[in-house]
Order: structure tokens, then sequence, then C-alpha cells
């Protein structure tokens, strides 16, 4: 059977979004408990799909941080069921009405929510994106259209004809949920430029990527996530509690974009407090870059750069900045972020003011891992991605972001 062509894909999924526009929260949520089961009932076959991915991945030479995202297991499966099953616990966002009044004219006026419509999500590595990004933009009334890198392909094609298995059987159009099998390039730039049918498109994905759709699109793009994320550990600071949530920011799974990239530190502890971190990484084999004054403090590490400020490593390395000061480290943090998520570390009351309200980032911390943001742990059941930007959506993105609005007006004849 041919692939079809994009334009078949956007008129299909054109059609089926007005028709799932005004299927019944009933329907909707009767279909994501059954897809549910239907990943439960298929963990062979998906499993079996996903073992020609790695083996690829694997002649490819993908880095072991990397090859992470790509990996599924049967816990990892029970964990996108999971999500399945929150999601379709969570209210309906659809045709909620917001601020109902009446204007000098009589007119009844009201803002309802409706669901944007045709969804394109551009991904890379990881195939929980694909029931992920399916069942948000289900409930939430919108088609979508999925893209994943060529690196999963076998796994995404596995899930998304199991899905499709299900909205079949529940009485939904299949073009609800559909996925662009040919992954080279010039289909992904195709598909930046589908605005007949696209209302939005949404990457996920590393640095290139997103500046790639960024640059090329003509469909309206929501940026998501190259989390260059920083963790400051301020003068006031607990030495346990800080060294805890360093290691979990870096170690816990360091390919992820909430994951630390930069540690920025106080000077007036940094040489009590640096050498139990060192301690506390090396069990891990974590690089560390330093500047000047953090290197004269460690044992094993190697000079700084400004490119490694910048850098979203996505891989066991770290770099560490010595500050004077807690505005010295908001102004740098300001600088090099990329807007994803940010920590500090303190017992200073006002200082987590302070850095609340002055770090210009989608997500801020007081005493917490950066690894928290995310939609699942927001209570959203998964996550459409994380907005760094500021239209629209910011933060790791639910149902909610994935509605517009309209306004609707009852008169009784005026006219102007």
């Amino acid at each position: 059977m041919c692939m079809k062509t994009l334009i078949e894909l956007g008129e299909e999924a054109k059609k089926a979004s007005r028709y799932l526009a005004l299927a019944s929260t009933t329907e909707k949520n009767h279909t994501l408990k059954m897809m549910s089961l239907a990943i439960l009932d298929n963990v062979d076959e998906i499993l079996s799909a996903n073992q020609k991915d790695l083996a690829a991945a694997k002649e490819n030479n993908i880095p072991e941080t990397l090859l992470d995202r790509l990996i599924l297991n049967a816990n990892r499966l029970q964990e996108m069921a999971d999500g399945l099953i929150q999601i379709a616990d969570l209210p309906d966002p659809i045709g909620v009405v917001d601020g109902m009044f009446k204007n000098e004219a009589g007119l009844t006026i009201g803002k309802q929510s409706v669901p944007l419509g045709v969804i394109g999500i551009i991904y890379e590595s990881r195939p929980n994106v694909t029931t992920d990004a399916g069942a948000l933009c289900f409930k939430s009334g919108n088609a979508v259209i999925l893209r994943g890198g060529k690196e999963a392909i076998h796994s995404n094609t596995a899930l998304v004809n199991i899905l499709q298995e299900t909205l079949n059987a529940t009485g939904f159009p299949i073009a609800c949920l559909q996925l662009i099998e040919d992954t080279s390039r010039e289909t992904a730039r195709e598909m930046m430029r589908l605005n007949r049918y696209l209302d939005v498109l949404i990457p996920r994905g590393g640095a290139r990527l997103i500046q790639t759709v960024l640059e090329t699109a003509t469909v309206p793009v929501i940026e998501t996530g190259t989390g260059n994320c920083h963790i400051y550990i301020d003068k006031d600071a607990q030495l346990k509690m800080a060294t805890d949530i360093i290691v979990n920011a870096k170690c816990s799974r360091p390919s992820v974009c909430n994951a630390a990239e930069t540690l920025v530190i106080h000077k007036d502890v940094a040489a009590e407090f640096l050498p139990f971190i060192e301690q506390a990484l090396a069990d891990y084999h974590v690089e560390l870059r330093a500047d000047e004054k953090a290197y004269q403090l460690l044992k094993k590490a190697i000079p700084a750069t400004k490119e490694d400020w910048e850098t979203e490593f996505l891989d066991f390395i770290l770099a560490i900045k010595v500050v004077d000061s807690l505005e010295e480290a908001i102004d740098h943090i300001n600088q090099y972020s990329t807007g994803h998520s940010e920590a500090i570390v303190t017992d200073n009351y006002f200082s987590g003011q302070r850095f609340h309200r002055e770090i210009d980032s989608s997500t801020v911390y007081v005493n917490a891992s950066t690894r928290f943001t995310d939609g699942f742990e927001f209570g959203f059941g998964a996550e459409i991605g994380i907005s760094t930007q500021k239209l629209h959506a910011r933060g790791p993105m639910g149902l909610a972001e994935l509605t517009s609005s309209k306004y609707i007006v009852f008169g009784e004849g005026q006219i102007r």
C-alpha cells in the first residue's frame, strides 16, 4: 500500500477535525480508556517494533543518553497507558463558556473554548510522544498529524496502528490521528508549509530541530523547549538539599529538556559546597566545566567557555559558575537561559521571592529539582510540549493550551 501524500493526510485530518470537535466528552473518554487497554494488550507487538528501532540506533552509534529516550519497556508502556487514563479523567476543556456579560445594546456575550483544529507535531526519538500528543489532541477535540524521527519509525507506526484501530472500533475517523511515514527532511519541510490544513505546528526535540522549524515554517508555530536549565545555590542554602537537587536534576535523566545544564553558586559557600557536589556527581561520571573560581576549588574539572554557558548538553556534563551575589546569578541565568526551567536552593524567603519575580523562564522553582517541569507531574496526564515562548501558551502544555476561543452572542433582534 502506497504512503499517503501530505495533501491527502491534511484533507482527511481537516474532515476528521470537524467530526471530533462535535464529539461528546463521554465518547472521547471511552475511546481514551480503550486506547489505554489496547496498548497493554499489544505490549509484545510494540516492544518488538521498538527492538528494531534500537538495533538501528546502535548501528548508527547513537549516544547512550539519547538512546534512553528511544527505549520502551513494560514499565514505560504502563506509564503511557496510565497517562491515557489520567487524560480521560481530566475535565473536558471544550465548550466551556467564560465571562458572560451584557453590553449596552442588550446583547449577551460570552467566550467559549473551542479546538484549534488540526495540529501538526514534529518530534524526535521519544515514542511516548506519540501517545501523549495523540491523546491530548483527541481529548481537546483536535485532529493531529504526527511526524516522528526516523530513529523511532517502527515504534511510532506500531503505536499509531493500535490507536487507529481503537478509533475505528469506537466509531471515530482514524484520521483523527495520523502518522507521516516518510521521515525524510524534504517531507518535514513540506509539512512546515502545510498552511491550508494545519492550524498550528509544534516541534518537540533538540535545538537544531526547533530552529529549523522556526526558520522554515509558514504554519503558525508554538516553540517548545530547548532546556538550558540552571540551578542556583544561594549563600543561605542547605548543603544536603542542594546536593540532592543537583544530582537529581543533572543525573536522573540527562537527555531530557528539564535536566539541569548549569550550576550557579554563591562565592560565600562555593569552597564548602563544591567538594561535596563534585563527589556526589563523580558516581555518575559527570564532566565538570568550571569557570576560573570554581576550577580552583575542584579536583577534576576543565575550564568552561562562553559556549558552555549557552549549551544544552543532554549528557553527563555540567557547567559551573561562581557568582558574587544573587543579582549576578539572576543576570547570568536570564542572559543564557532558554526560558525553560530554573531553580534556587535557599532558606532565605526573600531571596526565593526575588528569584521567582526576576527570573524570566516558564517555570521557576524554590528548593526543588527542575525535573518536575512535566505535564504528568503538573497533573495534565501528559504534555504536548513545554512552551518557552510567551504568546498563547507558556510552560508545560496540557489540554487547555490546545484550545482557542470564539465569542458567542445572544440577541433579541438588535441591530446597529
